[in-house]
Parts: C-alpha cells; structure tokens; sequence
C-alpha cells in the first residue's frame, strides 16, 4: 500500500527529471553546433549545416580568420575595456541610486522613480543620432569612454536592486551603523554591497552580456580599427564576392561566445548561493 502511494510522486520526479535534461539539452545544442563548424571547412558546412561531430578544419579555419585582419586579441581586450567598464559603473551606481530610493524617505522619491521608470520605454535607436551628433561636437568618437559612461544611468537594474532591497533589508541595520558613527558612504559599501551580492553578481552577468554583444553604438560610433571590439570583428567577416568562409566565421563567433561562459561561470555561485538565502529566509 505504501508502494501505491510513491509511485505517483516518483513519476512526478521523473517527470520533471525529463523536463529539466531535455530543456538543459536544446539549450546546449546550438553553442555545441557552433564550436563543431568552427572545426569544419566551408564545403561540409555548406554539404550539412549541423554536425555534432568536430572535423579537422580547425588550424586552417585559423589561418583564414588571421588573415581577414581579425586580431581576436586586440578585440577582446577592447571589448573587456568596455564591457568591464559598463558593468562596473552599471551595477555600482544603480545599487547606489536603489539605496537612496529605499532607506531615504524625501518628498519626490515615488515620481523620482517613476521617472527612472519611463525612461526604459525609449529605445536607444530613437536617441542614438542626437547621441552621435553630440559626441561627435565634443570630438569623443574613437573613444571608449562614451560606450562606457552611459551606463551609470541603467534603469532596469535600478529597478531589479529596488526591489531586491525591499525584500531583503532591514532599516535596523542601516539606523545601528549610523549610531556607530559610519557615514553613508561606508554603510553603502562596507554593508549594503557584501548583502547585495547575489542581486549584484545576477545583474553584472546581465549587463556584461548585454554590453559585449553591443554591436550598435560601437559601430557608430567606432571608425579606427584598433578600436575594434569583438562583434563588429565578427560582422566584417563576410568574405570577398565570390566565397565566404563559413568554417572562420564559426569560429570568430566562438571566440566571442567564451568569455560570457567564463564570465557566468564565475559569477553563477553568487546567484544560487542568493537563491539558497531566500529559501531558507525566515
């Protein structure tokens, strides 16, 4: 009798079990797909497209990448300068703005942050020339810093911190450190950041991935190709008029692809690590 009962619940569990692998597995499949064409020559791709298999193409795929002046170190490090650069003050400075919008009670908070709100309906397409125009009169083109700087004003993360404090902090804390005699400043970074992390580490894989595959403003507003980052390295990739590489291109999208799987991994324990604290939150 007691063997009638498991056998609904251990379906269930196979069930999900099934679920979650075949989810795991399509997820999976097309990077998989594009790291075996990166070793298979232009003719097999052409032949069949998707292959599970490597082939023997891949030193020979190198050679044409190289030789298409696609310099994948040079593009990755300006592209770490940049997506570095925006997750950093993305994710700092909208903690910092989440902050003020929770523990400070002021008389425009509410519209303040419905303000920060409305400004997500934009597009950046629609801003982008009047962006270029301006950057262009203060001589700021082939530059990083106007890829950069923008991101200290990131409303969906503002908002993503927003509510990950409304949820987790307490006010006492904040009112204990100030007794101490601890500024804002060092409330903000010696205690609020240490418990933001999880919210922090989520946000900057986020904003990492988002800032690495730009391709739109850096192709504006970037001519000088030193200045190159790794997807318009990859946009170029299109051969002459007569054949276009197949095999190079794959693997100039898997260079570009490994970073963001290093960068998640190394952040990923924060995120379940936050997800394990909410669990067992009382």
């Amino acid at each position: 009798m007691k063997l009638n009962k498991n056998i609904p619940h251990l379906l269930l569990k196979i069930v999900i079990y099934t679920v979650c692998i075949f989810l795991t597995l399509l997820s999976i499949i097309p990077f998989w797909i594009m790291f075996m064409n990166a070793t298979r020559g232009t003719f097999e791709i052409q032949q069949s497209a998707i292959s599970l298999l490597p082939s023997n193409h891949l030193l020979s795929n190198a050679q044409i990448l190289l030789g298409k002046s696609f310099n994948p170190l040079r593009g990755f490090i300006n592209s770490m300068i940049i997506s570095g650069g925006v997750t950093a003050c993305a994710v700092y400075f909208s903690s910092l703005t989440a902050y003020a919008l929770v523990v400070y009670s002021w008389r425009w908070r509410q519209p303040f942050f419905t303000f920060i709100m409305a400004i997500m309906m934009i597009p950046a397409q629609v801003t982008s020339i009047g962006f270029y125009q301006f950057m262009y009169s203060i001589n700021m083109t082939n530059k990083f810093l106007p890829l950069i700087l923008p991101a200290i004003a990131a409303p969906a993360t503002v908002f993503y911190m927003r509510q990950y404090l409304l949820s987790t902090l307490s006010l006492d804390i904040i009112n204990s450190a100030r007794i101490d005699g601890a500024g804002e400043f060092r409330i903000f970074n010696s205690i609020m950041i240490p418990m933001m992390k999880p919210a922090i580490a989520t946000q900057a894989i986020f904003a990492f991935v988002s800032s690495w595959n730009n391709l739109f403003m850096p192709l504006i507003l970037l001519t000088n190709s030193e200045k190159y980052t790794m997807p318009i390295m990859v946009s170029l990739l299109r051969g002459d008029i007569y054949k276009t590489e197949y095999g190079s291109v794959y693997l100039g999208l898997s260079l570009t692809v490994l970073p963001l799987f290093i960068v998640y991994f190394l952040l990923s324990k924060y995120i379940i690590a936050g997800v394990a604290l909410g669990g067992v939150k009382e």
